[in-house]
This record gives structure tokens, C-alpha cells and sequence, in this order.
């Protein structure tokens, strides 16, 4: 019994001392699994510290802005090239697949060769375990740390395959100087992606990193020769290459230092990187061929533009079929002189937009059913309070018909126009059409909103021109252009401007005068239409010229980034010869249909431009089919004269019988004064006869005369002269009979007679007056202004 007792206690022991056995081993393994998974990485693989990179839309490099620790690190690639990896395993380390971060055999290999040589010539490293030592940033190469190597080796073959640490060992790896990783080295010393390297670059970079230094000119670069060589033939006899290949690249020379990086986008590249920090590369739309050309033309107009005062320049072209931006030259500056702001990319920066933005009033006015294209606008001298605005001309024309005012860019109808249209409303319209930098409310803009009150950046004006090309072909609304692939701009509100609006603006902007031999293009056959717009700063600090044609829309800004002025600048001068030189490069490209079915027909009078109503001569034309435009002709005027027809009459002095009827054209006596300077047809309107003087107020409530300053409400500024004395104001008016005489009374005083040219000197005091005028018919007109103190 006792015997039974004591064999089942030993049979007990030994199976408890074979649990111990097993179990002690198989604890470590769980706690070495447990430490492989979960202890922590090394930090640097969390690097992303990458310098930023912009490339072509067919990947050729456009420019690259090193890493803020002064490498030139590039984001690794997707995956490591064929011709590489090979290379890189066959000097490096062959049986790479087949070890699980440490090689035995590598290590025994080494230290048996050590050992014969009495010193270390060999570590026995494997790529992992050198990939280890570049994320420990390189320590010193003792036991101690060899060890730390191949325990790092084994952690991080447990978390990456064999194609990823492959992927972060070209990532990490020295290349000479600041040179960092595969992808950095290729384009610093062969200028092309790793996937296009050649058999020779390949194995180039795939001996360099272990010794680096090898690279620089004069040193050793012939022991670095021997290595690649050594290296191809070892390719070769695995027959990775043909006999032919492998003499090709033997004769290959060796790169030189480092190659400057290209800079055709630096701009660009600086305004990418500010608004999208977390990215590394940028894939743009660019075409670096457009964008040398039009490097180019800026060069040759920067000298031109510099003699005349003017520093700096900026360029856009956008693609509106695709809306994607294909150049981009964010400041051409006259020199690297600080003082005239050359990394500054202008192009994003607003500026005042000078009469850029009128062919949006007009398109928003046209499809509102305001006006018509043909429909006369005044132009005549106006003051709103104390803005008086001008033409660039310095003339008035009396009235011009809208389309007319806009291709010939003139000021005082287009602000007419605003006024009529609303300030708030159009301001807010141009907010829905994508200008960000409107940061003031409308009043504080007011009628100068028009003529260069406005602060808009090219970027945003080219898109603009661009997106409003793409509605009037499309008839649809898109986002501004890309930059880059993949990025998305912001979603903007459909503005309320129909299709039709849209192609009549750019029909009006096609007839802009061209600058220089440009102006006679219609008469050959091989030009092109394009609708464009230049624009002048208040102060002459901003010359704009933006167009598009049947593919194309370009936009040129000239200017000083300082805000200084230029004696002759302006958007014709200065802008649009650089416009023109980049739409000849971009080549020919036809204008799109009419979209017939945005447009519907009206008939207008040929003078005016209103709805025919009978009392014209009419022609037919196109207008935006969402137009509600009801307006007759104000302008014709039934008038009843005597038998000769020398002579207006009324019933109180003719038989009904005995009179004339006609239909005539007659404008407001202010517009008619000017307007016949330029039209000399024009016929006046005859005269009373003398014996229908008497009653003619019964019978007519027309007004023959008008003050031409000042005008109504209007606050006059009288300088104080060297004398010290008040100076005199000038009171002009005009007449609709021109040999009629005027008598003049100011504030119930008789100032005098005038006859044909009606001005009258006077001094006045501050305060406000009373001006009255009487014709020799008997008409009064009658008004107020302000005249206002020191």
C-alpha cells in the first residue's frame, strides 16, 4: 500500500516538473509575442516632415520647398520600382525574404571574417536591421547597439511585410548631403521619378547609402563607380539584364552634385502649402509647357512694364471646358529685390478691381429684364452727392446704348447703371458669384462699387470669367477651376444669371478693341473671337485684362505689390498686350454656337434700343428668353406742326386740320446736347410758332432746357484763391434750341442774359441757392444746390 502510495507521488513530481518544463518556454513566447505586439514603435516612423512637392499634370516636377529641418525628404512612394528593389537586395541583402529581420548566417559569415581580418569589417546587418539603426537616427555601431538593431529588426518584421519595410527602408535611407530617401534622390540627381530610373541610377542609389559620402565630386566618386559596376554585373548574371543592357549601363557616367530643383510654380506651390498644411505633394493641373511659355511672356512684357514703373505681374490661364487651371504665375517681379515683394503670390491677394466687374452688372441687368443690350443708358455729367465720376476720355456722348457702354468701358453710364440696378443687391450678387474679399458692407462701397471700390483677387476674377464662359456655353453653373487633382473647391451658390445673359455679355465683349495691330482682327480670317475686359485702378495702382476664348480663359494683373502708382498704367497699356501674346501661344480655338434656346427675338427701335411700339424704324434682336423687359420707346415723341413743317403748334393756335403729325426722336435737352456732338443727324425739335407761344404751357409739359451744373441737390466746393478770396463757380446750361436765349436769376436776383453758350461767373456765398431759368418761350426751370463752407 504504502509502495502503491510513494510511485503515484513521483508520477505527481514528474508531471508537475514536465508542466514547469513546457510551461516556461511557452511563457516566453507568449510574453515575447506580447512584447513584438505591443510594444511601441520607433517615433521617427511617425515622420512627416516631408518636403512639399508640386508636379505637372503629366508628373513633371514644377518645384519643391525643403523640409522645415533643412532635408530634402520627399513623401515615399507607393511602392519601390522593380529595378531598384532588385538592385538594392542583390548588394544589400539576397536572402531578405527568407529571414525574419535577423540572418544566422549573415552574422556567423561576418564574424568568422572578422576574425580572420583582427578587426570589423563586415556587421552582418540585414536590411531590417539597418532600416532599425536609420530610426535610432544612425547611433554608434557597438555590440550593444547591434543588439538593440536585431531586436528592433524582429519588432518591426512583425508589423510590416516584406514589401512595406522595403518601401520605408527607400524612405529613410541617406543619399548623400541633406539628401533623403529613393524618391528625393532620384529627382535631386537624375530629375525623374524612381520609376523611370535606368538600370545604372538604379544601382547607383542602391550602393549609395552605404556610404553616402561617395557622391559629392572629388571624392572617391571612382570607389563609387566600382561599386555600381561591381553590382551590374552581378545583375547581369542573374540575367536581370541583356549582354546589351548591361554595356549600356556601364557606360553610364555618374551624376554629378546634386541638381537645382526647377522652379515654374513657386507661387502656387506657397499658397497650396499654406491652405492645405497636412499635405506633402501636390499633383496639379498645371501643363508645364503652357507654363514656361508663358514664364516667357512675362519676361519679355516684366521688361517692358518695369521701364514704365511697373514691378510686378501675375498670370492665370483656366481650362472652362474642364475648369482646371493650367498655368499659373502667381508674380513675375522686375528683380529679387525685397522691395518689390517677389515670393509674395499677388494672384491671391485682392487688389481694387478698377472696371473689371461691369460686365456682371450688365449680364445681372439683361437678366433681370432691366434693360436690353441695345437700350440707352445716359451719359452725361453726374454727381451723386459728392462722387462725381468720369470717363476715361474726359467726354460725354449724351446717351450710348448698354452694349456699347460696356465694350468701350465707359464710367458714367455704368454707374448710372448701378444706381438703377441697387447697390446692396449687386453686391450681394457678387458675393454669390464667388469674390470672397468683399469685406465691407454695400453702402460703405456705394456707386464706386462699379469703378473700382471693390477689392477682388485674379484668382477669383479668371474663375469668375471662366465660370461665366462655361454658363454661357453650357448653360450651367460650375465650382471654381481645380488646382490639384483630387482637390475640392468650395461649393458656391448658383448665382440667378441665366444663360442667355451670359452669352449676350461676352457677344459685347468680343467687339473690346483690341490693343496695338490687334484691333484689326477682324479682317483676317485666321483670328480668333475673344471676349475680354481690361480695368484701371483708381490712382492708376491696378491694371487688369481678363478674356476668354473658345477654350481658354486668361487673366493678367499689372501692378507694383506695394500699391505705388504708375504714370501710364492701365489695363489697355499694360495688361492686355501680355492677354493677347498668352492666347496666341494657347493657339486657336473656335468660338461656341448661339444657345438659341436661352434666347428669344424682340423688336426695338434702331435709335434707342427700347420695344418698338409704331413710332420707329425697328430691327430685331436677341435678348435672354427669361427677360420681362416691357419698356416702349420714351424717346419718340408725337409732335404736331404747321403745314411747312418749320413749326410746332398746338390747338390753341391751329386747326386740327391744318397740322402735321410726325413721330420724332427726342432725347432729355442735357443728353440731346451732347449726343448731337456725335451724331449729326440728329434733328431738333422745331420751334414754337410765335403766335403758340403764349398757351403753350397748356398744351406741352416738355422741358426745352436743363442745368449742366450745377445739378440738382448737388453740394458745390468753392476753393479759396491766393488772394484769399472766395473764388467764383461757374453755372452752366444747355438748351434744345441752340441760338434760343436764357434769362438767369439767382436767389430771386437777375444775373443776366446768355444767348448759344449759357454760363454765367458768379460769387457765392455758403448755404443753399435757388437758380431760375426763363427761355424766350416762356419755359422755367427751377433748382436748388448747396454751397459749402471752408
Amino acid at each position: 500500500m504504502r509502495r502503491r502510495s510513494k510511485k503515484t507521488g513521483e508520477r505527481r513530481a514528474r508531471s508537475a516538473w514536465r508542466a514547469v518544463a513546457l510551461g516556461v518556454p511557452l511563457l516566453f513566447i507568449l510574453l515575447c509575442l506580447a512584447a513584438l505586439s505591443w510594444w511601441p514603435l520607433p517615433p521617427a516612423l511617425q515622420q512627416r516632415d516631408y518636403a512639399r512637392v508640386l508636379f505637372a499634370d503629366d508628373g513633371e516636377l514644377l518645384g519643391a520647398r525643403i523640409a522645415t529641418d533643412q532635408q530634402w525628404r520627399f513623401e515615399p512612394v507607393a511602392t519601390v520600382p522593380e529595378k531598384y528593389r532588385r538592385a538594392l537586395l542583390t548588394f544589400e541583402d539576397r536572402r531578405f525574404h527568407w529571414h525574419p529581420g535577423v540572418d544566422p548566417v549573415a552574422i556567423l559569415r561576418a564574424a568568422w571574417g572578422n576574425l580572420r581580418a583582427g578587426r570589423v569589417t563586415s556587421g552582418g546587418s540585414t536590411l531590417t536591421m539597418q532600416l532599425a539603426r536609420l530610426l535610432r537616427d544612425d547611433p554608434p555601431r557597438t555590440l550593444g547597439n547591434k543588439a538593440l538593431e536585431a531586436l528592433s529588426a524582429l519588432h518591426l518584421e512583425w508589423h510590416f511585410t516584406k514589401d512595406e519595410l522595403l518601401g520605408l527602408y527607400a524612405s529613410y535611407a541617406p543619399y548623400g548631403g541633406n539628401v533623403v530617401g529613393l524618391r528625393a534622390a532620384a529627382w535631386r540627381y537624375f530629375g525623374r521619378e524612381p520609376q523611370a530610373l535606368s538600370w545604372a541610377e538604379a544601382a547607383t542609389l542602391a550602393v549609395l547609402p552605404n556610404s553616402p559620402a561617395l557622391i559629392h565630386p572629388g571624392r572617391h566618386r571612382e570607389q563609387l563607380q566600382s561599386r555600381r559596376n561591381a553590382l551590374l554585373r552581378q545583375l547581369a548574371a542573374q540575367n536581370a539584364m541583356s549582354p546589351l543592357d548591361l554595356e549600356l549601363a556601364l557606360r553610364e557616367p555618374l551624376p554629378d552634385q546634386p541638381r537645382a530643383l526647377p522652379r515654374l510654380a513657386p507661387h502656387m506651390l506657397t499658397s497650396l502649402e499654406s491652405e492645405f498644411p497636412e499635405q506633402a505633394v501636390f499633383y496639379s493641373t498645371l501643363d508645364a509647357d503652357l507654363q514656361r511659355a508663358t514664364q516667357r511672356i512675362a519676361e519679355q512684357h516684366g521688361e517692358r512694364l518695369a521701364r514704365d514703373g511697373v514691378h510686378n505681374l501675375s498670370l492665370i490661364v483656366i481650362d472652362h471646358r474642364t475648369m482646371t487651371t493650367r498655368a499659373y504665375l502667381g508674380n513675375r517681379a522686375a528683380s529679387r529685390d525685397v522691395q518689390y515683394a517677389p515670393a509674395l503670390d499677388i494672384a491671391q491677394r485682392p487688389r481694387s478691381t478698377g472696371s473689371i466687374l461691369k460686365p456682371l452688372l450688365y449680364a445681372s441687368m439683361l437678366d433681370s429684364g432691366a434693360l436690353l443690350p441695345t437700350t440707352l443708358v445716359p451719359d452725361i455729367p453726374a454727381y451723386f452727392g459728392g462722387y462725381r465720376p468720369e470717363n476715361y476720355d474726359r467726354q460725354y456722348r449724351g446717351a450710348v446704348p448698354a452694349h456699347y457702354a460696356l465694350a468701350r468701358s465707359l464710367n458714367v453710364p455704368a454707374v448710372h447703371m448701378l444706381k438703377a440696378h441697387g447697390i446692396e443687391r449687386f453686391h450681394h450678387q457678387l458675393q454669390d458669384l464667388g469674390l470672397t474679399k468683399l469685406f465691407r458692407p454695400a453702402n460703405d462701397y456705394g456707386l464706386s462699387l462699379i469703378l473700382g471700390g471693390a477689392e477682388g483677387t485674379l484668382w477669383e476674377l479668371t474663375n469668375l470669367y471662366a465660370r461665366l464662359t462655361a454658363n454661357a456655353r453650357d448653360g450651367e453653373w460650375r465650382d471654381n477651376a481645380r488646382r490639384f487633382e483630387g482637390e475640392r473647391p468650395p461649393v458656391l451658390p448658383t448665382p440667378n444669371l441665366g444663360q442667355g445673359a451670359s452669352w449676350l455679355t461676352l457677344q459685347a465683349l468680343i467687339n473690346v478693341v483690341r490693343p496695338g495691330a490687334d484691333s484689326l482682327w477682324r479682317d483676317f480670317s485666321g483670328s480668333q473671337a475673344i471676349a475680354w475686359k481690361t480695368g484701371t485702378s483708381y490712382g492708376l495702382r491696378d491694371a487688369w485684362a481678363i478674356g476668354s476664348n473658345g477654350r481658354y480663359t486668361v487673366g493678367v494683373w499689372a501692378g507694383n505689390a506695394g500699391g505705388e502708382a504708375a504714370p501710364t498704367l492701365s489695363g489697355q497699356h499694360s495688361a492686355a498686350p501680355v492677354l493677347f501674346d498668352v492666347f496666341e501661344q494657347l493657339g486657336r480655338h473656335r468660338w461656341f454656337p448661339k444657345p438659341q434656346q436661352a434666347l428669344k427675338t424682340v423688336s426695338v427701335c434702331k435709335t434707342d434700343g427700347y420695344l418698338a411700339g409704331g413710332q420707329c424704324e425697328a430691327h430685331r434682336i436677341d435678348i435672354p428668353r427669361t427677360s420681362h423687359f416691357q419698356t416702349v420707346t420714351p424717346h419718340y415723341q408725337r409732335l404736331h406742326l404747321d403745314a411747312s413743317g418749320r413749326f410746332r403748334v398746338h390747338a390753341g393756335c391751329e386747326r386740327v386740320s391744318a397740322m402735321r403729325s410726325e413721330d420724332r426722336f427726342v432725347l432729355p435737352p442735357l443728353q440731346a446736347h451732347f449726343w448731337r456732338q456725335y451724331h449729326s443727324d440728329y434733328a431738333a425739335i422745331p420751334p414754337w410758332r410765335s403766335d403758340c407761344i403764349g398757351d403753350v404751357a397748356r398744351y406741352a409739359d416738355d422741358q426745352p432746357m436743363d442745368l449742366l451744373y450745377p445739378r440738382e441737390g448737388s453740394q458745390v466746393f468753392i476753393p479759396i484763391e491766393l488772394s484769399g478770396r472766395r473764388g467764383r463757380v461757374v453755372l452752366q446750361a444747355v438748351h434744345r434750341q441752340r441760338d434760343t436765349s436764357l434769362f438767369w436769376h439767382l436767389d430771386d436776383r437777375f444775373l443776366g442774359r446768355t444767348r448759344t453758350f449759357h454760363e454765367q461767373s458768379v460769387f457765392l456765398q455758403p448755404g443753399w441757392h435757388k437758380l431760375r431759368l426763363v427761355d424766350g418761350e416762356g419755359y422755367v426751370l427751377e433748382r436748388w444746390f448747396k454751397v459749402l463752407g471752408e
